[in-house]
């Protein structure tokens, strides 16, 4: 039996697990996907404990994404977003090598990128003529996640304009961003009124009835997406849809980092509706 799993600490409120079991079912593997919660100092010893073991791959996520980079090979985008969300090991049993240098290092890569990206281009702009390809995207918080959403969107082709409540460290990010700007909250307005994407890559609207952008600065020619996905309907959600925007709710970059994540272990193709229908019984 191949076993997968997530790293973090904690993880007992994760949704990974049903998702990607849903995902084996489909396919029919001998498979199974579990948590691991290691000491917040203790994940290289548990990344070396995976290898040994055999582990098929793993995801990782807070406290660990960032210092996970450190502790494995990370592709270009993870490299350039500083932080990793899943780990794919190299084949071959590494367990009782005598030589750790002779052990291929586990790679690391940043699916909530990916994720973000397709989740916008499958939901966001399936019925529209335009595409993320020259779109003016506006991500709101420049934490982890915005990290990964403008990086990712940069890929795409868009024009990022990062919006922070510290402006320093929205400018900071939009400097390591081909082509983005940096810009603080009280210039939320003017800079989505000309954007075709808008992102909230906060945490806002997750524990309060609350958005962190104003209903007045959206528009019905924007693509809203919410990485927020308890509860599901944001305040932002509920606002873009009352001026005729496109939303994206946050299951769906939940979804498809998944997803990413499924096939880079793989191989095959990610049964999404499957694993669709499971993350949406466990919401």
């Amino acid at each position: 039996m191949d076993v997968y799993g997530l790293l973090g600490n904690p993880v007992g409120h994760s949704l990974s697990p049903p998702m990607h079991e849903a995902a084996y079912e489909a396919h029919e593997m001998d498979a199974t996907y579990v948590t691991f919660e290691p000491d917040q100092d203790a994940l290289d010893g548990a990344i070396q404990g995976a290898t040994a073991l055999g582990i098929a791959g793993l995801n990782v996520t807070i406290p660990f994404k960032e210092e996970a980079i450190d502790h494995v090979e990370p592709d270009d985008l993870a490299t350039r977003i500083g932080a990793v969300n899943t780990i794919a090991f190299p084949e071959g049993d590494s367990a009782g090598a005598d030589d750790r240098d002779a052990v291929a290092r586990p790679i690391g890569h940043n699916t909530d990128a990916t994720g973000a990206v397709r989740a916008l281009r499958e939901r966001g702009f399936a019925d529209r003529q335009d595409s993320l390809d020259g779109a003016t995207a506006v991500v709101v918080g420049a934490g982890g996640a915005g990290r990964a959403i403008a990086f990712g969107l940069a890929d795409a082709g868009a024009t990022v304009r990062v919006a922070n409540r510290t402006v320093e460290r929205a400018t900071t990010l939009a400097s390591e961003v081909p082509g983005a700007s940096g810009r603080g909250l009280d210039d939320l307005s003017s800079i989505v009124d000309d954007a075709s994407v808008l992102v909230n890559a906060t945490s806002v609207g997750m524990e309060s009835d609350e958005s962190i952008v104003p209903r007045s600065a959206l528009h019905d020619e924007l693509v809203v997406m919410d990485a927020v996905y308890r509860p599901l309907e944001t305040r932002l959600v509920r606002d873009a849809d009352a001026v005729g925007a496109t939303t994206v709710d946050g299951s769906w970059m939940l979804l498809y980092q998944g997803a990413a994540a499924f096939e880079r272990w793989t191989g095959l193709a990610a049964p999404v509706d499957a694993m669709r229908r499971a993350l949406r019984s466990a919401l």
